[in-house]
């Protein structure tokens, strides 16, 4: 009787240790899962591995097939606006799951002529086309195809010469349209030419803010003063290495940045250039280099990022479509002050053209923060959103 209870017991043990093991494998497993789920959510993806980024970040797709993918507007609920160029569409981008990658795509408008800018105010999403200025009213309301827009502005130039345009709201709460200059380098008439101006949010009381600006298809306000900064495309044909792309800053309203008369704050123009000196105007805050293409900029205003990053402009340098050797093909950073001083120009992102091979794998062109930190990254070449995200570095 006592073996039998003896050998009772001891299959029991048996039992209970197996089970046991079995639960704790499981668990183990299931931890290993969640583990690894976590690893490659928070991992580069394997296809971006040629972009060079800094240490504690890793660099995501967050949408693909947004063809011609330019300006980015994110509303309050997470909702992702894309205007485009050379497409002439306008889409809204969900992500539904809250995985980080959007996977719903609308396309809100077509046929548009070159629908770049997109901004919003109020619920309501305001488009730039060259001419125009359309407005979609609540849009969020119900998301579809094809949504119904009506006419806010509709008095701009006509020229498609640097004609597409990139448009924000302001801390004035007026929208801010800039009008490029309709040629490579060239005095106007019209004012409105090589200009920042601005509206009400109803299209009445246009005005010029700003003028000598070539085109410049990036803007924001600094966090602190709320005074604004924007990026400028130089001139071409004036050689390889000049004029630069600017980098500037507006202490007040009414100020002229030199354009036609004078390039990066220091070049004469060889045509126009005998008209006015270049102490009379503004000089850039920063000179970019020459074609770089300098788009939309942010400044440093998420504390989920990296504080590392604190007091910094971030930008998209398109890149040079017309320079013997290529550069540019970038996300780029300095560090700049409310006054208006800027320095310590470097890569954030880099390496979306290998010059060596004669490759091209984007052109990055504007910026915009998510709530959770992250940077999202426009290319119109790739045709792709990238997410940019702060990991934190590893002791």
């Amino acid at each position: 009787t006592t073996m039998k209870v003896t050998s009772l017991l001891f299959a029991l043990f048996l039992f209970c240790s197996c089970a046991t093991s079995t639960k704790e494998d499981a668990n183990q497993k299931a931890t290993a899962t969640t583990t690894s789920q976590e690893s490659s959510a928070l991992g580069t993806d394997d296809e971006l591995s040629f972009l060079s980024i800094p240490d504690g970040f890793v660099i995501q797709v967050y949408a693909d097939d947004v063809e011609n993918a330019r300006s980015l507007e994110l509303s309050e609920s997470g909702v992702l606006f894309v205007g485009t160029r050379t497409e002439g569409n306008v889409y809204a981008l969900v992500d539904e799951n809250k995985d980080g990658r959007a996977d719903k795509q609308f396309r809100i408008a077509k046929g548009l002529n070159m629908p770049n800018g997109v901004a919003l105010k109020n619920g309501d999403l305001y488009i730039a086309e060259v001419h125009r200025i359309l407005k979609i009213s609540d849009v969020e309301a119900n998301l579809s195809d094809n949504m119904q827009f009506e006419v806010v502005y509709d008095d701009l130039p006509t020229d498609k010469h640097h004609g597409w345009k990139y448009i924000a709201f302001g801390p004035d709460e007026k929208l801010y349209v800039p009008i490029g200059a309709p040629c490579n380098i060239c005095e106007s008439k019209d004012k409105r030419y090589a200009s920042i101006t601005r509206i009400n949010a109803d299209g009445t009381d246009f005005e010029i803010v700003q003028e000598g600006i070539r085109n410049t298809v990036g803007f924001n306000w600094h966090p602190d003063n709320k005074k604004l900064w924007f990026t400028d495309n130089g001139g071409d044909n004036l050689g390889d290495n000049k004029p630069s792309d600017e980098l500037n800053f507006a202490s007040q309203d009414g100020l002229h940045f030199g354009f036609p008369y004078c390039h990066q704050g220091d070049m004469q123009d060889p045509k126009f250039g005998d008209k006015h000196d270049c102490s009379e105007f503004t000089k850039p805050a920063l000179q970019l280099g020459p074609h770089v293409a300098a788009l939309g900029l942010e400044f440093w205003n998420n504390k989920k990022f990296s504080e590392a990053y604190n007091n910094k402009a971030f930008w998209a340098e398109h890149g040079s479509w017309n320079r013997t050797t290529p550069i540019g093909y970038r996300v780029m950073m300095a560090d700049v002050t409310s006054d208006g001083q800027a320095s310590n120009y470097t890569a954030l992102v880099d390496g979306f053209r290998d010059n060596e091979k004669n490759e091209t794998y984007g052109r990055p062109v504007d910026l915009e923060w998510m709530d959770d930190g992250s940077l999202l990254i426009s290319d119109d070449f790739a045709n792709k959103i990238y997410r940019l995200i702060y990991v934190g570095t590893s002791n």
